[in-house]
């Protein structure tokens, strides 16, 4: 019985501070060859305990090393300790007070204004006056004097040039012969004046004047680019065509997002129409080519050849010496015949008629453009109006009508530079996966990009700049600048949890050292863009101006998804990965305790016995 008494005092004797499989070593010495055979189990035991104590230790010393930093705050980390503090106790209201924010946001989108390129913000306007075809320069120069006279009585205009019988354009006049009928002015305005507003104030002036024949005010959009919404139209017809385009005009003339509609069908000339009997022809010994050259030639000189004099090569006209200078006397022309000679109007009809200055097609169908200018710089909303007036058209069989313009020029750029954020994020997510070794954590880094989104769109709803391809130009920088200050976040924190901190001391630490880095380069952007945002940079405000604001807006909602809501998130997803392995390795102790305490006393009994 005392042998067994001793076998019951090796199993249950520990040396304070010392793990079990050293006292157990060391009373086996004691007890003598006895108590050899006891010492590898014990030792298997043990082990993991003995591992696990020491990782809990070293948790305890990492976090005694940096309870320095909490010890003694800064201001600016005094006030914000709290609201870590609270954030990590309570994660599912904050980030449902996140989510609530961004739907919100989210929601107020389609509120926004939305355009292509945006006004340049220059200080010129172009009007176009057009009278009826054939006006003389005497009317044409009494018709501009009207025009020109109530362009100088606004204030706001400092010179106006005008340009009659030509559209104004160098170009267009050298290669397009002129406009005849059509009157153009080239007016400058103050700098400092609103531009927007003088347009319409030029719009409302010069619908006033009576016998002026069509007034039409342009600005460019930035880079020259026209800021008309068009509607092309195409049908099987000239009278379908004649049709489709009255319809759709008289239906977007009415809508109030719209300042005024033109549509080239109306740009017609008067011309001698010679439409030949092929019958009376024929018996005429003529077909319908062979009597439209002979009367071509007897209006017009005709070329009889060429002559190099001094080197220089001239083309030889002939002139008939008598042209037919009336409608009456190309009536009578004679007309040679093997029957005799003959009137043109025995083989033909002349007549005056009207028609298209220019015929277009597409596809073989004739084509036409209804060109509306928008009335103020939400052209998205006037897209949408015109495309329900023009789908309310009952147009003839075979026509279409469809936008373009601006309004496509914009489609194309949004849908293009949404491929290029959604080719953005991926490369930086990919480059964040190589960095940081884990699918995971770069995904939670990701997430500051919608919400960042939140604050651009807020900022822009605030300031009422519409969204347009500079706004999203500062959107794909966006991508890049504000998973930075996540990123710096993010690594410290895994450096501190390297160090053996747990989750959720390894974020409040990590926030709390990042804070003042993280708000002064966000302050930094924000303050060198703020000139660019208030739209002092000049004429190129058009572009800088949405850019910076968006910017702006994302920075800020950013800069408090990084320090609020990030650290959050960590916290939930590694946190609970934490909370999974400690509740693995405490199940792991149990067990290898239950074992131990199995196996030691069916080794010692048989020890005692002998």
């Amino acid at each position: 019985m005392p042998a067994i008494v001793s076998a019951s005092y090796v199993r249950q004797a520990k040396t304070p501070g010392v793990p079990h499989e050293e006292s157990a070593e060391k009373q086996s010495d004691a007890e003598g060859p006895a108590t050899v055979s006891e010492e590898p189990a014990a030792t298997d035991a043990a082990r993991e305990p003995s591992a696990s104590a020491h990782t809990r230790r070293a948790r305890r010393q990492a976090q005694n090393d940096h309870e320095d930093e909490l010890k003694h705050p800064t201001r600016l980390q005094r006030a914000y300790l709290p609201i870590i503090r609270w954030t990590l106790k309570h994660s599912a209201t904050t980030i449902i007070l996140a989510l609530l924010v961004m739907g919100v946001t989210l929601a107020a989108a389609p509120f926004m204004k939305t355009n292509f390129l945006g006004d340049s913000g220059q200080n010129t306007l172009s009007v176009t006056q057009t009278l009826e075809p054939g006006a003389s320069l005497d009317a044409q120069d009494e018709a501009a004097t009207k025009v020109e006279n109530a362009l100088l009585d606004i204030d706001g205009i400092e010179t106006v040039q005008v340009s009659i019988g030509s559209s104004g354009n160098s170009l267009t006049s050298a290669f397009g012969g002129g406009d005849a009928g059509a009157i153009s002015f080239s007016i400058t305005t103050d700098v400092d004046a609103d531009q927007t507003a003088l347009q319409q104030t030029v719009r409302d002036k010069l619908a006033t004047i009576d016998d002026a024949g069509t007034i039409e005010v342009s600005a460019s959009s930035g880079f020259g680019a026209s800021s008309d919404i068009e509607v092309d139209i195409t049908a099987t017809s000239s009278e379908d065509l004649e049709k489709a385009t009255t319809s759709v005009h008289d239906a977007v003339t009415d809508l109030d997002s719209v300042a005024e509609v033109s549509d080239n069908l109306a740009e017609s000339r008067p011309y001698i129409e010679v439409a030949v009997n092929r019958q009376d022809a024929a018996e005429a010994g003529y077909s319908e080519v062979a009597l439209s050259s002979f009367v071509a030639g007897a209006t017009k000189p005709q070329q009889a050849g060429t002559i190099v004099i001094d080197d220089t090569t001239l083309t030889i006209y002939v002139e008939t010496a008598d042209e037919p200078a009336s409608l009456d006397e190309l009536r009578d022309l004679e007309v040679p015949t093997p029957t005799g000679v003959v009137a043109l109007s025995t083989l033909a009809t002349v007549e005056i008629s009207d028609g298209p200055q220019s015929v277009t097609t597409v596809k073989g169908d004739r084509s036409a453009t209804v060109s509306a200018t928008p009335a103020g710089d939400n052209i998205g909303a006037a897209s949408v109006e015109m495309q329900e007036a023009v789908d309310s058209v009952d147009l003839p069989a075979g026509a279409s009508a469809e936008l373009g313009g601006v309004s496509a020029d914009q489609d194309t750029a949004f849908q293009q530079l949404g491929i290029a954020m959604l080719a953005a994020i991926l490369i930086v997510y990919i480059v964040m996966v190589a960095t940081f070794r884990s699918l995971r954590q770069p995904l939670l880094l990701l997430v500051s990009v919608p919400f960042a989104a939140t604050g651009a769109i807020g900022l822009q709803l605030a300031t009422g700049v519409p969204l347009g391809v500079p706004s999203l130009i500062g959107v794909l920088m966006l991508i890049g600048i504000v998973v930075t200050n996540a990123i710096v976040l993010v690594d410290l924190v895994n450096q501190y949890r390297d160090k053996g901190l747990t989750v959720a001391d390894a974020v409040e630490h990590g926030s709390v050292r990042r804070l003042r880095p993280i708000l002064m380069t966000a302050l930094a952007t924000i303050f060198a863009l703020t000139p660019m945002a208030l739209g002092i940079t000049g004429h190129g405000g058009f572009i800088s101006q949405p850019l910076a604001i968006v910017v702006i807006g994302g920075l800020v909602s950013s800069t408090v998804l990084t320090l609020v809501v990030l650290p959050t998130l960590y916290n939930l997803v590694e946190g609970a990965k934490e909370r999974r392995a400690v509740k693995r390795s405490r199940k792991a102790e149990a067990t290898a305790e239950r074992d131990n305490a199995d196996s030691v006393p069916s080794e010692s009994e048989p020890t005692g016995v002998r």
